[in-house]
Formats: C-alpha cells, sequence, structure tokens
C-alpha cells in the first residue's frame, strides 16, 4: 500500500510518499518522494517560531510539496480534470480558515489526476494548533477529493518510530524498551510495552531541553535555532581546552529519585552569567560548552536511573535535539560502557526533526484507525501518547 503523509505541527511542513510492503512492525518500506520545507528562515527574525506565520506559511507550502513528492514518486499525473461547483464549494467550506489552501488545492484538482494512495497518514497532535490545524484540514480535503481514509498520527510516536527506521524496515525491538523524547517542547520518558502501549513514566517540569537551549543561545546573541548555536560555540571551546566556568552551572533535580527534568534553574544561571556584561568570544563559548555539559548530564543520569529501574532492553532517542553530537555521544558512551546488553536507537539525522516519513511509519502502525469519517478528526496541540 501507498501512504501520503502529512506533518505541520510546527515549522516544518512536510509531505511524503511511502510505500509499505507487509505488516506493521514487520513490514518493508520505501520512500517514494519525499517534500519538506523549512520555516526557519522567516521565524528567526522573531526569535522563535510564531504560530499565526507558521500557518499562513503551512497554507501556502502544502500543495506545492504534495506536488514535489508525487513528482519524485513518478506519480504526479497531470490531466485537466473538472471540478464541480458543488465540490469547489464543499472545498471551501472545509477550509475556510485557509482560504489561500483552498485555492491552490482546488487549481491542483483541476489539473491533476487522483494518485493512486491508499491512505492519509496526518499529524493531529502534539504541537501548535493553529499550524496542526492547515495539516488536518489538507487531510481532510485531500479525503473528500480523492476518497481516501485518514489516519491521525501523534507526532511523538513517529519520533519514536524514525529513530527505529533502518531505511527500509524497523531495527530490532526487545520489550520493555524506554524511550527518552527530546524536542523543543518535549522532555519525556516513555515506557513501551509493545508497539503502541506507551506509559510516560517522567517529564520536564519546566522547559523542554530544545526550548532551554533556545532561550540560553538568545541569552548569549546568538541566532534562532539556537541549539546548532550552542553546540558549534560549545565544540570550539572543547577544541581550545577553554576554562570552565566557576562556579559551575548548576544540574537541577539531578539527585531526586523519580525520572522527571527541570531546566528553568538551569536557564537562569545562564541568565545570570551574561546579564549586563559585556563577554567575549570565548566567554560565550564556555557558556555555550558548559550549558551544553549540564544539561547532558542531567539527561544521561535520569535516563541511567529509568533504565535500571524499568529494566529496559531497549533505548530509544527520538526528537530535533537528537541530532546534538555530544548528547549522542555521551548516549553512545553510556550504553557501551553501562548498559551493554541494551539496543540503542537513534534517529538518522536527516530524520530527527520533524518530517513526513515518520508520520507515515506510524500511520502504517496505525492503519486499523483510517477512517473515511473525518468530521470528528481535529487537532490537538497537548495531545499525550
Amino acid at each position: 500500500m501507498i501512504i501520503l503523509s502529512i506533518e505541520t505541527s510546527c515549522d516544518e511542513t512536510a509531505v511524503a510518499l511511502v510505500e509499505a510492503k507487509g505488516d506493521f512492525p514487520n513490514a518493508t518500506y520505501r520512500v517514494l518522494g519525499n517534500g519538506l520545507l523549512s520555516q526557519i528562515d522567516i521565524h528567526r527574525e522573531f526569535g522563535g517560531v510564531f504560530p499565526a506565520v507558521a500557518k499562513r506559511e503551512h497554507a501556502k507550502a502544502l500543495v506545492p510539496m504534495l506536488a514535489k513528492a508525487l513528482l519524485e514518486a513518478g506519480m504526479l499525473s497531470e490531466k485537466e480534470t473538472s471540478v464541480s461547483e458543488e465540490a469547489e464549494k464543499e472545498l471551501g467550506v472545509l477550509l475556510e480558515r485557509e482560504p489561500t489552501l483552498a485555492e491552490l488545492l482546488i487549481e491542483f484538482f483541476k489539473h491533476h489526476e487522483r494518485p493512486a494512495i491508499d491512505a492519509i497518514a496526518v499529524t493531529n497532535g502534539p504541537g501548535l494548533a493553529p499550524a496542526l490545524w492547515v495539516g488536518v484540514n489538507f487531510a481532510r480535503a485531500l479525503s473528500l477529493h480523492f476518497h481516501i481514509p485518514v489516519i491521525p498520527v501523534n507526532h511523538m510516536e513517529g519520533h519514536i518510530l524514525s529513530s527505529v527506521f533502518e531505511g527500509n524496515h524497523l531495527g530490532a525491538m526487545h520489550f520493555p524498551a524506554l524511550a527518552l523524547l527530546i524536542s523543543g517542547g518535549h522532555t519525556e520518558f516513555v515506557l513501551m510495552k509493545d508497539f503502541a502501549a506507551y506509559e510516560k513514566i517522567g517529564s520536564t517540569l519546566d522547559d523542554a531541553v530544545g526550548e532551554a537551549f533556545d532561550k540560553a543561545a538568545r541569552m548569549l546573541g546568538l541566532p534562532y535555532p539556537g541549539g546548532p548555536e550552542i553546540s558549534r560555540l560549545a565544540a570550539h571551546a572543547r577544541a581550545e581546552n577553554l576554562p570552565p566556568l566557576l562556579p559551575s552551572l548548576p544540574r537541577p533535580m539531578l539527585h531526586t529519585p523519580d525520572f522527571n527534568v527541570s531546566f528553568s534553574g538551569l536557564k537562569t544561571a545562564v541568565r545570570t552569567r551574561v546579564l549586563d556584561k559585556v563577554i567575549t568570544d570565548d566567554e560565550r563559548a564556555i557558556v555555550a560548552r558548559d550549558f551544553e555539559d549540564a544539561a547532558t548530564e542531567v539527561l544521561i543520569k535520569k535516563a541511567t536511573r529509568a533504565l535500571m529501574h524499568t529494566n529496559a532492553q531497549t533505548l530509544i532517542l527520538g526528537g530535533g535535539v537528537t541530532a546534538n553530537s555530544n548528547i549522542r555521544a555521551a548516549f553512545e558512551t553510556l550504553i557501551t560502557q553501562e548498559f551493554p546488553d541494551v539496543t540503542l536507537h537513534l534517529p538518522d539525522r536527516a530524520l530527527s526533526t520533524d518530517n513526513a516519513i515518520m508520520i507515515a511509519l506510524s500511520g502504517h502502525a496505525r492503519l486499523a484507525q483510517a477512517s473515511m469519517n473525518t468530521e470528528t478528526l481535529a487537532a490537538n496541540g497537548s495531545l499525550s501518547l
């Protein structure tokens, strides 16, 4: 079967076509087409993602990304096709909050044949609600016009499966498994007793780790997104063996017996270091390195405690912060030295950030939930696993 997947939870507009052969989780997969457009350059002037702007840009980009994915898949068939006045009106009502998208989509329908797609998978949460709604309504419109069922997908499950994805199949999974999801909006430990059997056992009490990276970067005068900038400066400080800060930055909740984390105090400590001060480039690099080291140490300590408590046989890291080289290396060392019998899954860096391939994988896992009735399909910004 061929799944068309849609991701608009934040500032990436993504549409993919993925062929799945066999039943989940033993299927083989082939990525036929992948359209991805980042809004980073647009949001950089705001220092973060501005929801109303994200919504607007998704509405402009979804149809071009659909066309790109179909073209890559060899499934973009141009043909003059009539769209009845009744159908146009129905689509206009469905997309009344996204008039730009409605206009672009109706024009697309008028000039292209129905592609040979079996199901649509779409992120319906968690994320920025205005952005999510654009993708959800886009999926509903495609379903209505092409008569294809829609599968709602949890964005975080997508990150878990993309971490296990090995190019054309899912890697070996031994349960119980522990997933650590780290991104701009999430830091949470999830215990998996099987696929789709989730129990959240720990989370952030304030800022997510990716959010803390971005805020610390802003305090240091670095551009958005802050994570890569912090990592770049931290690598420079290590290469130059620059002396550490004194006193050292705090490690909030490092020794608490639970699996919760907090990064607000660490962020505040960075603010104290730079408030009303003119700092040199080396000092900025030192703060970046010490911040990254503190955040990494907290994640490692909490993951160690969670692995021991759950007797997990698999550790999965998912989310955009997994692209951080220092964090990846620390977890590889942890597993090699302390838990050699545990299987570690890290996502390919190209799939660590938001993408539609992961949504297709989750859609295949949730195939039983596919439905032609999309009237109750809704975006949920706070959706949980």
